[in-house]
């Protein structure tokens, strides 16, 4: 099995750390990854619109600690939620690309 130091690309690392696409391991880390994306997505967006977490989430109807969450890439968001947090709270479209 390959070492972490012989890795050449990102990805070879991720393989050798988390396992292939579409193993457990590997699927549990793109999902947190992806949380966490979504996460500094938001809170880059609210922190130039110059908003604390509390009033995003007074904007929203959701709460200070459900923004936190987000943020720091701990809980699943609803589509329809990252709409609503993006378009009503932030002031901002957001589109979808498929690939």
């Amino acid at each position: 099995m390959k070492q972490i130091s012989e890795a050449r690309t990102f990805d070879e690392l991720l393989d050798i750390k988390y396992g292939k696409f579409g193993t457990e391991k590997r699927d549990e880390f793109e999902v947190k990854a992806k949380a966490f994306i979504v996460g500094e997505m938001i809170k880059e967006a609210r922190k130039e619109a110059h908003l604390t977490q509390e009033q995003l989430a007074t904007k929203t109807g959701t709460k200070k600690s459900y923004i936190s969450r987000l943020e720091n890439g701990k809980i699943d968001i609803q589509i329809s939620t990252l709409f609503k947090i993006f378009e009503e709270g932030l002031g901002k479209r957001l589109g979808f690309t498929m690939l």
